[in-house]
């Protein structure tokens, strides 16, 4: 299977739509009393179950050294969704989507730790234009936030989602797409189970499992199977910065899909942090050598 970055990123922006509507499924399940570990390990164990189902001849052939690959990926999405989880009950969700979304500034610093590749220069612009659009997206600019325990948990797990996305592009590409989808599922349900059974347990009394489980059961199929297994496949052709600020536009999408459903109002700096997001996506893929001379056209420029 062969790529061009521009269908790459394209299955990107496909995974973080469907994980922006995934925020409702999310929400529903939250409402009825799910605690995340245990929504973590359902979704886990449908995503096993369908990514065995769909590639079972290539899961099959797993090496040690796939499996060794799998377990670490597994493992680092794993702590970033918990960390984030554990975090929003101290701090406003604002501030954890906001503070969320700063591993975009967080993956070019890795990649060029680990990898030594400086990021190009339109990479800075496109991330300083990312974050302002995300703090009017989320509302930051106005509300503000003061830093608290949580605000500090939700920023340890912005890194280890950039780490992930720089693992799932730089050295994950070795092993097939399929086998990482079904190491992601096994370990994210296997630590989401292990999770909820030794700090959740107290809470099963208070769920309403006929509101709770089937928003768990969509979550699994559609946003872990769907859209991590396009996040696979898309980022063993981009590069991780792109890939960062695509997947970002979940939070956007998020958003979207919650004024379009009538959860929340349509406002101003919705519409602000909307096109700041889109700017800075324009930026990253086509850069402002390609916009110049678009610019010198319009303006009779010679």
């Amino acid at each position: 299977m062969q790529l061009s970055k521009t269908r790459a990123n394209g299955l990107l922006l496909l995974a973080a739509t469907i994980w922006g509507a995934g925020y409702i499924w999310s929400k529903q399940a939250t409402n009825a009393g799910m605690p995340a570990g245990l929504i973590n390990g359902i979704r886990g164990l449908i995503y096993a179950v369908l990514a065995y189902a769909a590639f079972h001849r290539t899961i099959n052939r797993m090496t040690r050294a796939d499996l060794k690959v799998g377990l670490i990926a597994g493992g680092i999405n794993f702590l970033g969704f918990q960390f984030q989880t554990i975090g929003l009950s101290d701090t406003t969700p604002a501030s954890n989507a906001f503070l969320t979304a700063t591993y975009v500034v967080i993956v070019p610093f890795i990649v060029w730790v680990l990898f030594h590749q400086r990021p190009e220069a339109k990479s800075y612009l496109a991330i300083v234009v990312c974050m302002i659009g995300m703090a009017f997206l989320t509302n930051v600019v106005s509300q503000g936030f003061s830093l608290h325990l949580g605000d500090v948990l939700t920023i340890v797990s912005a890194f280890f989602y950039a780490l992930q996305i720089v693992y799932f592009g730089m050295t994950a590409t070795r092993t097939a797409p399929w086998i990482l989808a079904f190491m992601l599922g096994v370990t994210q349900g296997g630590f989401g189970f292990l999770w909820s059974g030794l700090f959740e347990r107290g809470t099963y009394g208070a769920i309403d499992w006929q509101a709770g489980l089937w928003p768990v059961v969509i979550l699994g199929i559609v946003s872990s199977f769907g859209a991590q297994t396009l996040q696979l496949v898309g980022q063993r052709f981009t590069d991780p910065t792109p890939a960062g600020l695509i997947l970002m536009t979940e939070s956007l999408f998020g958003s979207v899909f919650s004024v379009v459903l009538g959860f929340e109002p349509f406002t101003t700096n919705l519409l602000i942090g909307g096109t700041l997001i889109v700017v800075a996506l324009l930026t990253m893929q086509v850069g402002l050598r390609h916009l110049w001379p678009f610019r010198r056209r319009v303006h009779g420029e010679r």
